[in-house]
């Protein structure tokens, strides 16, 4: 169950992304924002993957908590602070 939720938080920010890419920039930029979430949940994902198989236990922590899941909450971490860098940035225009 948690990473259905994991899997849907992915889902909702990549439509988020390209929703709001798309009309600042157009629609080109919408699917590059795309294919950068796309590129940091898939490298992100091998690289915790390994690093939650040395961690995890052969069975998992618990039946609801294996090693899948474990990769994918090391995963968020990063994936949050690339999505505030890149995507939620305010910046503020002053006129001169």
């Amino acid at each position: 169950m948690i990473e259905v939720t994991i899997f849907h938080l992915h889902i909702v920010a990549a439509l988020y992304v390209f929703t709001k890419r798309w009309q600042e920039d157009g629609i080109k930029e919408g699917f590059v924002a795309l294919g950068l979430i796309g590129l940091v949940f898939t490298i992100g994902w091998a690289i915790t993957g390994g690093i939650a198989r040395l961690v995890t236990p052969t069975g998992g922590f618990a039946p609801w908590f294996t090693t899948d899941t474990v990769s994918l909450v090391l995963l968020l971490i990063p994936e949050i602070l690339i999505f505030r860098l890149f995507f939620l940035n305010k910046t503020v225009e002053t006129s001169s």
